[in-house]
């Protein structure tokens, strides 16, 4: 009698999930399959007829040298985001940290960027660089100069997502016992030994998950770019995922972008597995 249940419970179960596994596989897994195959191939992404061409596109990529404007473009973005969202989140969790009104509005203020689309976002900040700061302040457009294109871009990416990163940091110093800091502070510890003893240590689980986070979509930036400059001045601005994009729909070469694309996706997965890996090594039970 219990085992009938329970097949019945886990058949149940599994027409639950249904939905989202079909729609996963039809959105994610069959892509992704078919798209290892066309990189081996010469497809346009249009026509019907394509040739294997074995590692061809895999080989050329590695000696293009267009491809390391993309390179050093994704890695400074996720660099400086990292950092910046990190230690500005940091910061602004710990003053917002007690519950009173005040803070719960501010703290409201802070996130409500992370809400609007990535998209929205390029498209506002280019509006702002454009016609707000350069008419009332005339300060000329970051976007419009190949030396600071991409300091423009990660404004825009520290300006939205530095909420998230505040949010993270929150929850871990709320699940910080007091009775550490009024020990310490017995001991004589001043506010700095606290931070540095007892507040980073204890939120080592929170500072995992947001570098490991920002770290992922740094290195795989697209939407603020393609919104905002589309690559320019120039290629000042192409990153990676633009890279891939470029080649697979304007260019019409389908099969090579698919193999930047496979190509991105393992160094993206090497890199935030072994700094993830080398982050849970430091963290600390509370």
């Amino acid at each position: 009698m219990y085992q009938k249940s329970h097949l019945k419970r886990t058949a149940v179960n599994l027409l639950f999930l249904l939905p989202a596994m079909a729609l996963f596989l039809f959105a994610v897994a069959v892509p992704f399959v078919k798209g290892i195959r066309y990189s081996f191939t010469d497809w346009d992404g249009f026509s019907p007829v394509y040739h294997y061409i074995g590692l061809k596109n895999y080989t050329n990529i590695l000696k293009d040298p267009s491809i390391v404007r993309p390179i050093q473009n994704s890695v400074f973005y996720t660099v400086v985001t990292v950092i910046v969202d990190n230690v500005l989140g940091l910061l602004v969790a710990m003053a917002l940290k007690n519950n009173t009104k005040l803070n719960k509005t501010l703290r409201t203020f802070v996130f409500m960027p992370f809400v609007i689309s990535l998209v929205l976002t390029g498209f506002m900040w280019s509006y702002m660089y454009s016609d707000v700061l350069y008419k009332i302040f005339g300060i000329k457009s970051l976007l419009g100069n190949a030396k600071t294109v991409m300091l423009g871009v990660c404004i825009m990416g520290v300006w939205r997502d530095t909420g998230y990163s505040m949010l993270i940091y929150l929850a871990g110093l709320q699940g910080i016992d007091e009775g550490y800091y009024e020990a310490a502070k017995i001991d004589g510890a001043g506010a700095f030994k606290r931070f540095t003893n007892i507040t980073l240590p204890l939120l080592a689980p929170a500072i995992t998950i947001n570098i490991t986070l920002f770290l992922g979509w740094g290195l795989k930036v697209f939407d603020y770019v393609m919104a905002a400059t589309n690559g320019g001045p120039g290629r000042a601005s192409e990153t990676m995922a633009l890279y891939v994009y470029n080649y697979t729909f304007p260019y019409n070469r389908a099969g090579y972008g698919q193999a930047a694309a496979i190509l991105m996706m393992f160094a993206i997965f090497i890199v935030t597995g072994v700094i993830t890996t080398l982050l849970r090594k430091r963290e600390v039970d509370m």
